[in-house]
């Protein structure tokens, strides 16, 4: 079977000397790729590089990341986000897979395309259980893919971090290089071409890294559910943090092996998502300082409101019922059977019903000082003379209080 070398040499290249040598290098190392993908285990179908560990996915995420996949990326080792998409959402979508391994070697990559690619990853995980397993480096680009992820192990020799954006650039001169670069730029687009010679020049690039930089580490926070402000530090402002001090840190969950994590995701107990520690909010302010802490969406639950005790509501509603029609029969008179009977089945108050009779009592003739009479001697105050709204009131006063000393 052809070596990686030879697949590479028998390709024709349109490339420098230089730039030809340092591939069949690095495809030179890599022996035969049949014999490794037979260890890797079987090929998941209609994938290009997810290989199936019984009901486990592994996908890799090796060398440097690219947006786009090449000739290149397939000797070389690279890998490339538009197949890692395709890959993971295959997984995801294929129902003999139970959980999937993200198998990340990786010092990054361009930042092209790893935010699409992480929110692809950090959507998955309300499927199937998502684990990132960092063998040797998930940095960078490498490190905001794992963050994605429902859970990060690290092997104890293994490196994680370097959160954060560089970009490097080299300017020509003419002692340096004999060359002379010119770029004009249309005069409503200053700033379309900084000159990175000068100190303006490098702080406008400056800040389009901040501001990447600052996604870069908002979506780290996002997805391990910490505060944004806490990430630099976890991650060493930007440095690397070696297996159990990834962990002390926050940068992994866990360590662990490669091998021990696919044992492990395979029995039948962990085939279902992991399920985080859960944030339960009651009201509204709540939710919002949660979210506010950077507390993963997915893991926040609303409280279900207190239900009041039925059988009291209604013990309580039958009382309340039974006290109205008592309080209404009490104002019963003589020719006023029809109001009491319609106040009855209407559910009117008792004050209601006093008005009521106080009205029919004013059709019929009857004085104020008649249902004065009729309480009773019950005592009331004299509303201001000519005051309807007073003697109204005055009256029906008169009447409740009669029909409760009756």
């Amino acid at each position: 079977m052809p070596r990686a070398l030879e697949l590479a040499a028998s390709q024709p290249w349109l490339m420098l000397p230089d730039a030809l040598d340092n591939l069949l290098t690095i495809s030179d190392r890599m022996g035969d790729p049949v014999a490794l993908a037979t260890k890797r285990g079987e090929r998941l179908e209609e994938s290009r590089q997810v290989t199936m560990r019984g009901s486990v996915a592994v996908v890799p995420v090796t060398g440097p990341i690219f947006r786009y996949a090449n000739l290149f990326t397939e000797i070389s080792g690279a890998t490339s986000t538009q197949v890692l998409a395709t890959d993971i959402q295959r997984a995801l979508d294929d129902p003999k897979v139970k959980s999937i391994v993200l198998n990340i070697d990786s010092p990054g990559g361009v930042a092209s395309g790893i935010n699409e690619l992480a929110e692809i990853i950090y959507a998955g995980r309300s499927q199937k259980r998502i684990v990132a397993y960092i063998g040797g480096i998930g940095a960078s680009a490498a490190y905001w893919i794992a963050s994605a992820a429902s859970e990060i192990i690290i092997d104890e020799a293994s490196l994680a971090g370097s959160i954060g954006v560089v970009v490097e650039a080299v300017i020509d001169s003419d002692k340096a290089s004999g060359r002379t670069r010119y770029s004009i730029v249309s005069r409503n687009a200053p700033n379309k071409r900084p000159d990175l010679g000068t100190e303006e020049g490098r702080a406008k690039l400056g800040e389009t890294i901040d501001a990447l930089g600052d996604v870069f580490v908002g979506k780290v926070a996002r997805n391990l559910g910490v505060s944004a402000d806490t990430v630099p530090e976890m991650g060493d402002h930007g440095g690397i943090r070696v297996g159990a001090d990834a962990v002390k840190h926050g940068l992994a969950h866990r360590m662990g092996s490669l091998e021990s994590l696919i044992t492990e995701l395979a029995k039948p107990a962990f085939n279902s998502p992991r399920i985080n520690t859960m944030t339960t909010v009651k009201t509204t302010a709540e939710l919002r300082t949660a979210i506010a802490a950077g507390t993963d969406p997915n893991t926040i639950e609303i409280a279900q409101a207190e239900q009041p005790d039925t059988g009291a509501v209604r013990t309580e509603a039958a009382t309340a019922e039974r006290e109205r029609i008592k309080g209404i029969n009490a104002l019963a008179s003589k020719g006023f059977e029809k109001e009491i009977e319609a106040a009855i089945d209407d559910g009117s108050s008792v004050e209601a019903t006093a008005l009521v009779m106080f009205k029919a009592a004013q059709d019929r003739g009857i004085s104020l000082s008649g249902i004065k009479a009729d309480a009773q001697g019950v005592n009331s105050a004299i509303p201001p003379a000519g005051s309807k709204e007073g003697e109204r009131k005055a009256a029906v006063s008169a009447i409740v209080s009669g029909a409760s000393r009756r």
